[in-house]
């Protein structure tokens, strides 16, 4: 019987949310919105789930933002860290079917991972996120959909772009090296 949570599972889980910490201080922000920007760390994050499954996705969302927020702001903007974890949550909940590891990530598991980002982003940025400041952080609600809503755009170019790049890139190497290898 295959072990679904392994040690590659446990290793993938410490590098991502590392770079996801690292990557948190990068990014090009919406001037016209406020406290929002475009985050390569968000590609990241839907590489690593749709290789390695909701719950590499869901822990790397959740301790990368939190520790990423506390390092590099000084604080964790909570409602902002769980969507993060939803996303990656989502994303990873497809892995199967975007066949990455297997080498198969081809131009209809790339529109299957677009459009689950668009949906996990979309539920995570424009849902779960103004829902959470309003209610944790008593924030305006005009204010906090508008901010989900451009964190919404900003994080489906980010996925769209460079997660799709990323993730088909792997496909085609890591696949063929990992089937050298194969002890899945």
């Amino acid at each position: 019987m295959k072990n679904k949570f392994g040690i590659k599972e446990v290793v993938a889980t410490g590098i991502g949310t590392a770079l996801f910490i690292v990557l948190t201080n990068v990014q090009i922000p919406l001037g016209f919105i406020p406290n929002t920007s475009l985050q390569p760390r968000a590609a990241l994050l839907a590489f690593f789930a749709a290789v390695f499954g909701p719950v590499v996705g869901g822990i790397m969302g959740l301790a990368g933002h939190a520790i990423g927020d506390a390092l590099f702001y000084g604080s964790v903007w909570w409602s902002w860290v769980f969507p993060d974890a939803v996303f990656g949550i989502a994303m990873g909940l497809f892995a199967k079917r975007f066949a990455v590891k297997e080498g198969g990530f081809t131009t209809k598991q790339m529109v299957k991972f677009n459009i689950v980002q668009v949906v996990g982003n979309l539920v995570a940025w424009v849902v779960v996120a103004p829902v959470l400041d309003i209610l944790i952080y008593a924030e305006p609600a005009n204010k906090v959909f508008v901010q989900g809503a451009a964190a919404f755009v900003a994080n489906i170019i980010a996925v769209g772009v460079l997660g799709t790049i990323l993730t088909a890139a792997y496909s085609k190497i890591g696949a063929k090296s990992s089937s050298l290898t194969k002890e899945d």
